[in-house]
């Protein structure tokens, strides 16, 4: 039995040596790649000294919290009372500097606390990953190679240029670096030296951090005052297809249509008419609506998930001393997609004729539009909400 379970072992460690054999011989071609944007030879070897496959890093890739959990579960680990609390507090502390930050860059200093709170629990959590590491291995194999060639270069471009160190460069699994998470060409682009010291340190310094996240934003489109967006009641009836990113329409012309704040009182008493907006449902027709505006667009470039840039909003409003309660139900009693079923909602749009884009376990917007075009056909809200009903109505 020994010598079977031996065998075994061997054996199931054959498929791992090889691919890091392969992963090896990857990174030998691609000093190359490095070496034609500017790395010196010297840089490179000391970056890739050591470096292996991170198999964890390809677990997280598939199952991003924002992308697969349910958004309420997502939201009330993201606005906990304890985030709140540290956020309101970390507020208070930081008080003139937020202030000074957000004259300077006309971005709302509530917001860029938010961010801060999402990404590392106000610099609690800045993670341990080797970001060369980990990008690596994303641009070794898999679905974000282009991402993980892109950030490596990027990463290897910080510690040529003496920005960092090499042991500096620490942070998430995908490669994201210091209290706010810059990704490397984000930090490249964006990131201020905000005290002049010759630094744009994101891991220590609160007036870098702070400066380059909203610079950033403001460079994203970010305006200072300007609302991110609202919570609304849609009237009985309504098209839930027009909940379509590529929809936008102002103020005046949603309110036409019916929809109001959850009170029912107009939207038109708060807002800006001419404000132009989107509509999301980001748990379907049975669960909160919200139109979202301009700023809203701006936050999605730090993350390009709907679930994220909400949970930025609601914590930003917590942050300010207002309220973030979501009036209307999530319908809790929903199945999020695990990442194979994810995949199997868009084979089984693809086998119905309805192009979803790539099978790749990602519900973008590709995904919903083919989603929202089988809903319509067979009858039913066209809301583009992937669950496990709807993936068991697909596959029925």
């Amino acid at each position: 039995m020994r010598i079977f379970i031996a065998i075994v072992s061997l054996l199931a460690a054959f498929p791992a040596a090889a691919q890091e054999k392969d992963f090896q011989s990857w990174l030998e071609g691609f000093r190359a790649e490095a070496a034609a944007a500017g790395i010196s030879a010297e840089v490179i070897d000391a970056a890739f000294e050591g470096v292996t496959i991170n198999e964890r890093v390809y677990e997280l890739n598939d199952n991003q919290p924002e992308f697969s959990r349910a958004i309420w579960d997502y939201l009330d680990s993201a606005i906990s009372q304890s985030r709140v609390a540290n956020g309101r507090a970390s507020f208070a502390e930081n008080r003139i500097l937020l202030s000074l930050i957000e004259q300077a860059y006309g971005v709302d200093a509530e917001i860029i606390v938010a961010i801060w709170g999402l990404e590392s629990s106000y610099g609690a959590i800045l993670g341990n990953y080797d970001a060369i590491q980990a990008l690596a291995t994303l641009a070794f194999e898999g679905r974000r190679t282009g991402y993980g060639r892109a950030q490596l270069i990027g990463a290897l471009k910080i510690i040529q240029n003496g920005f960092a160190d090499r042991d500096e460069l620490k942070g998430s699994w995908a490669g994201a670096m210091g209290h706010t998470q810059f990704i490397p060409t984000t930090y490249l682009a964006y990131a201020v030296d905000h005290d002049a010291d010759g630094k744009r340190d994101i891991w220590n310094n609160l007036g870098d951090v702070f400066a380059s996240t909203a610079n950033y934003l403001s460079v994203s489109g970010y305006r200072r005052d300007e609302a991110w967006g609202a919570e609304v009641r849609l009237p009985a009836g309504f098209d839930h297809g027009l909940a379509d990113s590529s929809i936008r329409k102002p103020l005046v012309e949603w309110s036409a249509m019916g929809l109001a704040e959850p009170d029912g009182a107009s939207l038109l008493g708060q807002f800006d008419p001419n404000m132009r907006s989107r509509l999301i449902l980001p748990a379907g027709a049975r669960g909160p609506a919200f139109l979202v505006f301009d700023n809203f667009s701006a936050i999605l470039t730090y993350n390009r998930s709907t679930a994220y840039a909400l949970a930025v909003g609601l914590l930003s409003e917590e942050v300010a001393g207002r309220s973030s309660a979501v009036a209307s139900a999530w319908p809790r009693q929903d199945r999020p997609l695990a990442f194979e079923e994810r995949k199997a909602l868009q084979q089984a749009l693809l086998d119905r004729g309805y192009n979803p884009g790539p099978v790749d376990g990602v519900i973008g917007a590709g995904t919903r539009r083919a989603l929202r075009a089988w809903q319509k056909d067979a009858g039913l809200p066209a809301d583009g909400y992937a669950s496990g009903a709807v993936l068991d109505a697909l596959q029925s």
